[in-house]
């Protein structure tokens, strides 16, 4: 028994380690890539004087954030240390809330008419497809590792994708029909998700206290 349970208990330490390891290797491929995408949405959003595009920018720098936080996490496990991690997520989902309903409503009172970009239009259909694959990267390591922060995070990658087709519809409808609304109407889409994600974070913590005070004994 003794001379079969040390291979068994290396393999899933050795496992553990390849998992980390593509834990920061995805995280780590976000990070670049949004720091990319900010240049590029930066140059694109003054070319178009386009609040869709500024607004993506701000999403990719949460998403830079919520990397960071992934990264510093994975360097070392620890319950405090994945409330702390998961509440700095929360705060980026609820950040990203409140620009977006704020300029979306700006541009919808003011009227305000961006003008149209073959960069934007490029960087956010790309950048959909690359979010996408790497959400499903994340989701999938976060379960094998039973880290939640890690799967939190994969939530906001995929949050960052969705955003990315809204931008994107919101900039092409504008583009071939004139329809400057559908770039503030997309983006209140992501809202709806931002603040669910959130939630799903604060709610439980806050509940949890009730809960526990309210169950039964166990005899």
């Amino acid at each position: 028994m003794d001379g079969n349970s040390e291979p068994v208990a290396f393999s899933a330490a050795e496992r553990r380690r390849l998992l980390l390891g593509r834990g920061r290797r995805l995280e780590g491929i976000t990070l670049a890539w949004n720091v990319v995408g900010i240049v590029v949405l930066a140059i694109a959003a003054i070319r178009a004087w386009s609040v869709a595009l500024a607004g993506f920018g701000l999403d990719s720098l949460i998403e830079i954030g919520a990397s960071v936080v992934v990264l510093w996490e994975l360097s070392g496990a620890g319950e405090a240390r994945q409330r702390r991690a998961l509440r700095l997520i929360g705060g980026a989902f609820l950040a990203l809330a409140a620009y977006l309903t704020a300029q979306s409503a700006t541009v919808l009172i003011t009227g305000y008419h961006s003008g149209h970009s073959v960069l934007g239009i490029g960087w956010t259909a790309v950048t959909a497809a690359a979010m996408f694959t790497l959400a499903i990267g994340k989701a999938r390591t976060g379960r094998a590792l039973g880290n939640q922060v890690l799967i939190t995070e994969g939530r906001v990658t995929l949050v960052d994708g969705i955003l990315a087709v809204a931008v994107l519809a919101g900039l092409a409808l504008n583009a071939a029909a004139g329809l400057w609304w559908a770039d503030p109407l997309a983006a209140l889409v992501i809202v709806f998700y931002a603040l669910r994600e959130a939630r799903e974070i604060f709610l439980p913590g806050l509940l949890a206290p009730r809960a526990a005070a309210k169950a039964p004994e166990v005899p």
